[in-house]
């Protein structure tokens, strides 16, 4: 009998991938959490104490950036980048402690964009539409790139500013006071559920399609996808758009719930929604917890969602982030406790181990991923190599 259950368990067990993350120099001992690879060896990355980094030749050498002014206590949470020059940094705390910085000079100098107007409020992602050429291959003028903050709910309402000059001003997007059906653009259904959020945990909790639509997700009380048409949310156009669905994700506490969201990068391309949005979540005070680690939903756009499911050979834990990579066609999540990956559009995972020329760890104690790249804890930057098939 005990034979048999171990060969069970055997016959069951996710078989490890071995690849990892080469380990770069960050000089720097912050909490990272920001990170965007802007393309041809160009990459920002953003954290604690006012950080922020950035490299120029694929992560060989990561500069430290001169500290935006009256930052320096501040937790840079997200960071969009439109070239080796320009970047716009977020930073997330409550009230006024969330701010977005920007710079033209390689971050030699850093201009105040914009504070956060609500006391009660907390940013959770920024995310700017913004691609470095067109379809010819021609460079691209970012004045008029779309952009989107996020953030927790403010009376019961999530928040919404954007901006529509490539972040140069930024403006309400969403009412902060409900109104009767009609009246105006109060978008009653914007509303949060009681001790509903939204999560800082590495700028993964918004995603925008095509520049006009926004997904996100949530957790605390409940673990929910949002869908906006961010037209119709202007006055001529007000309508109830906002359209809300459960995951079956690890909820029902404030660290709990869904954390990040990814879509398969050139659906836009073509002018069409994404197929599969794979999402992650857990609890992060529980980072070995497997239950409700992972889901995805199929076929966005309208109807909105066709499918949601659960993974059905999860994560080994927390995650905090995902992504897909198009070179190696799968999808990787990392989370402090380990990394996995799915060649199946996230209905099974499977960890990702360290090699033998590896540092055991290597696997561990990750936030973010802008691929190649991922970000983490006490400055740990990694590039990740290309993963053999089976």
């Amino acid at each position: 009998m005990q034979l048999r259950l171990l060969l069970l368990a055997f016959l069951f067990a996710a078989p490890a991938a071995r690849a990892q993350f080469d380990i770069e120099e960050s000089h720097t001992t912050a909490s990272l959490r920001g990170i965007h690879n802007v393309g041809a060896g160009v990459a920002w990355a953003s954290g604690t104490n006012g950080t922020v980094l950035r490299t120029e030749d694929g992560g060989y050498l990561w500069q430290t950036c001169t500290i935006p002014p009256g930052a320096e206590k501040l937790d840079f949470r997200g960071i969009q980048a439109f070239d080796a020059n320009t970047a716009i940094v977020m930073s997330s705390g409550p009230g006024d402690q969330s701010r977005l910085y920007k710079t033209t000079d390689g971050c030699q100098t850093w201009k105040l964009l914009f504070t956060n107007p609500d006391k009660g409020g907390f940013w959770d992602a920024i995310n700017i539409n913004a691609p470095n050429q067109d379809a010819l291959g021609h460079p691209l003028d970012h004045s008029h790139a779309w952009g989107y903050v996020l953030g927790d709910p403010v009376d019961g309402i999530f928040t919404l500013f954007s901006t529509e000059d490539g972040g140069n001003t930024w403006s309400r997007r969403v009412a902060t006071q409900r109104g009767p059906k009609g009246a105006g653009c109060k978008v009653d259904n914007f509303l949060a559920k009681s001790d509903e959020a939204v999560f800082a945990a590495s700028n993964e909790s918004l995603l925008t399609l095509m520049g006009s639509y926004l997904l996100f997700v949530t957790g605390g009380s409940a673990a929910r996808i949002g869908y906006t048409d961010l037209f119709s949310l202007d006055g001529a156009l007000c309508h109830e758009s906002t359209h809300f669905l459960n995951l079956p994700m690890n909820h029902g506490n404030a660290s709990s719930g869904a954390f990040a969201l990814a879509a398969v990068p050139g659906y836009e391309d073509h002018g069409n929604f994404p197929d599969k949005v794979v999402i992650v979540g857990g609890d992060y005070t529980l980072p070995n917890a497997m239950n409700g680690t992972a889901a995805a939903v199929s076929r966005v756009g309208t109807p909105l969602f066709q499918t949601v499911s659960k993974s059905q050979t999860p994560p080994h834990g927390y995650r905090s982030s995902v992504a897909y990579d198009p070179d190696q066609k799968l999808w990787i999540t990392v989370g402090p406790n380990g990394t996995d990956i799915s060649r199946d559009d996230g209905k099974n995972w499977t960890p990702l181990k360290p090699s033998p020329q590896d540092p055991s760890d290597a696997d561990k104690n990750w936030n973010a991923l802008s691929l190649p790249y991922v970000v983490g804890s006490h400055g740990r930057v990694g590039r990740l190599r290309p993963i053999p098939k089976k």
